[in-house]
């Protein structure tokens, strides 16, 4: 006989609360021991030993990337692709709380571990490195760590006094690239004449970006800063270089805006008498589709904890890859609130927000409602048509070309 909701639901918060002890002492362990995008060693083998102890099987260095995994348990047909995410930012550690949203997924995945034959599941953990810069996400999209998912997801920490619908939020798409100035070096002060100016021309373009931002979509947004551009006061740099991103929510106003600012570089070349090239920086981040079901799916799970979900506004920013992966199954990236935070992301008030007894629930909570959002998408009307739609997706659709030409 088939288990009813209210048995399943009971059986994930029963199973989150018999390893919280363990969650959230891996929790404050990434949190101490901060890796960069793509260096994620350490974090990525405790990750790895934990899914290991505890009777996944865990294939480690996947897709030709060293500090990726995968680790499943189940032979189900349904696949609930749970993604790991455990890269932390330069100078500022996990100031976006990568060491909670990899602890959700991994306490979603233990909940989902003893319902996987009776729910017909495989649970795969898919550990994806380097979120916060390389868009590790859409390396492993190109090299195929998606072809067999039914759905994927997983949860992210954000400040706040409640919850948002996940439907609700959404987050930009994002093109970064290096731009470098090339020219003629010269003594600043004895021969100015015979210099060609990169820094100049680098002045010129973000200037011309900064009048450009009247003619562009309110939801654009534009960044950039200066990785070199010379090295002494009395040296005309003979070399220049800018990185720069562009977000939109739309990708046809991002591509638009993207043409409009390498115009103004090519001006600062043009005015200036140097050569300059572009360089993609990393793949382009794609705008977030949350799925209707299982964001319907997440609200409900995360209202069974006894949180506060508000469906009445919207909330955006940022990019993240995972927006990546929607495009290509159906996906969730919601939000879910680290109570009583009011730092914002990116921040050293962040971080420690990210190490708290309410970071701590957060955990916790999510883990549920994670495990929540598959049990229901595997059963139910809702379990056939994923299938159907994966049934149907072409061989190789999902691989996707990263992009960085």
């Amino acid at each position: 006989m088939s288990m009813e909701t209210q048995e399943i639901a009971a059986a994930i918060k029963q199973a989150v609360e018999a390893n919280k002890a363990e969650l959230l002492e891996l929790s404050h362990t990434i949190h101490e021991m901060p890796e960069l995008s793509f260096e994620e060693y350490e974090t990525a083998a405790l990750v790895e030993d934990f899914l290991e102890q505890h009777g996944f099987a865990v294939e480690r260095g996947t897709y030709d990337m060293p500090t990726a995994f995968t680790a499943t348990y189940g032979s189900g047909p349904f696949n609930a692709v749970i993604c790991a995410e455990y890269d932390a930012l330069p100078d500022v550690g996990h100031a976006c709380g990568h060491n909670v949203i990899a602890t959700m997924s991994l306490g979603a995945a233990l909940a989902l571990q003893p319902l996987a034959d009776e729910l017909g599941l495989t649970v795969t953990v898919q550990g994806t490195p380097a979120e916060e810069h390389g868009g590790g996400k859409a390396i492993l999209i190109e090299r195929g760590a998606w072809e067999d998912a039914t759905i994927s997801l997983m949860a992210h920490g954000a400040p706040g006094t409640y919850d948002i619908a996940c439907e609700n939020t959404s987050s930009r798409s994002v093109d970064r690239f290096d731009i470098t100035y090339k020219g003629l070096a010269a003594h600043a002060d004895a021969y100015p004449a015979k210099g060609v100016n990169t820094m100049s021309a680098a002045t010129i373009a973000l200037t011309a970006i900064g009048l450009l931002r009247q003619q562009m979509a309110d939801d654009v947004h534009i960044n950039s800063y200066i990785s070199h551009g010379g090295s002494a006061t009395n040296i005309i740099p003979d070399t220049t270089v800018v990185r720069i991103e562009v977000r939109s929510t739309a990708n046809e106003e991002l591509e638009r805006c993207v043409d409009m600012v390498m115009r103004c570089f090519e001006a600062g070349a043009v005015a200036t008498g140097c050569t300059w090239t572009k360089q993609r920086a990393e793949p382009r981040y794609e705008a977030l589709h949350q799925d209707p079901a299982l964001s319907q799916a997440w609200d409900a799970g995360l209202r069974g904890t006894g949180r506060v979900v508000d469906g009445t506004i919207e909330a955006g920013g940022g990019s993240t890859d995972m927006g990546n992966v929607s495009q290509v199954v159906p996906a969730i990236h919601p939000a879910i609130a680290i109570l009583g935070s009011s730092a914002s992301q990116h921040t050293y008030q962040f971080a420690k927000d990210a190490m708290t007894p309410a970071a701590d629930q957060t955990c916790l909570d999510g883990a549920v409602a994670l495990a929540q959002t598959v049990a229901t998408a595997a059963t139910g009307d809702n379990r056939e048509r994923f299938l159907e739609q994966q049934r149907s997706r072409e061989p190789g659709s999902t691989k996707i070309p990263a992009g960085m030409e």
